[in-house]
């Protein structure tokens, strides 16, 4: 297993990919060989099955690159089961604490480092290529923790502090919506806690990720000027719909 995205991250430097929540293999597909570096598959807020995450998986791996899953809660047997379908990271939603984080590590990670059980599935070559993979997954997976909640803001130096914590993304909806005001990311106490988070990871150092939700570039160069190097560019829906929309206003305003 080797993974290009695991040397960027220690390098803290740029890299940016995307997000997939439409259940269809064409998605993947056609992001993949669109430039992305890494796309994330989220099996949170969608209806993606994990029969599908694998075939997912297999379409973003054979175009070159990266596939990491949004798990839908910090739950062992589902990180695991990602991880044999042949993620080569995850994305762990609401971790809160330092507790939280090591138990996201332990779930991805082989004994000793960690207590993921062992399985031969794709990952492993279905049990032809264990010994390669069980040599290079506790070094080359990897685990991003998401701070989506002001709770994981007040912990976050103890969270980013855990060994084997890649680095942390922003949930900007759920943070905002954990101080009451969902979805208004100019209130002071959202800017606040952004500008905190945004502090600590420069501080420590570890690499500091946005979800930019809207498919507006600007918005991404807007965010690398603030520190954010792992950036998650909008996701397959908005790009879509997004592209209708302005094509047909262009075109009725043309007619």
């Amino acid at each position: 297993m080797l993974n290009p995205l695991k040397n960027k991250l220690k390098k803290n430097e740029l890299t940016v990919g995307s997000w997939i929540t439409l259940a269809n293999n064409n998605i993947p597909e056609i992001m993949a060989q669109s430039g992305f570096e890494w796309l994330t598959i989220d099996i949170e807020h969608s209806v993606i099955t994990l029969d599908v995450v694998q075939q997912m998986i297999q379409v973003i791996e054979s175009k070159g690159v990266v596939p990491l899953v949004r798990v839908g809660e910090n739950n062992p047997n589902l990180i695991k089961r990602v991880m044999d379908a042949g993620a080569y990271g995850v994305i762990v939603p609401m971790v809160n604490t330092r507790e939280q984080a090591q138990a996201a590590v332990k779930a991805v990670k082989y004994p000793p480092f960690g207590t993921r059980g062992v399985g031969l599935a794709r990952a492993q070559g279905y049990g032809f290529d264990f010994d390669d993979y069980a040599a290079t997954v506790n070094e080359q997976s990897v685990v991003i923790v998401q701070v989506e909640h002001i709770e994981s803001v007040r912990n976050l130096e103890s969270i980013l502090s855990v060994d084997g914590v890649d680095g942390c993304i922003i949930g900007p909806y759920d943070l905002s919506g954990s101080l009451g005001v969902p979805g208004n990311f100019t209130h002071p106490d959202v800017l606040a806690a952004l500008k905190r988070v945004e502090q600590v990871c420069k501080k420590m150092k570890v690499p500091l990720g946005m979800h930019v939700i809207q498919p507006d570039y600007r918005l991404v160069i807007e965010s690398t000027k603030k520190g954010y190097t792992f950036i998650a560019f909008s996701l397959d829906s908005l790009f879509l719909g997004t592209s209708c929309r302005e094509q047909l206003k262009s075109l009725r305003e043309g007619l």
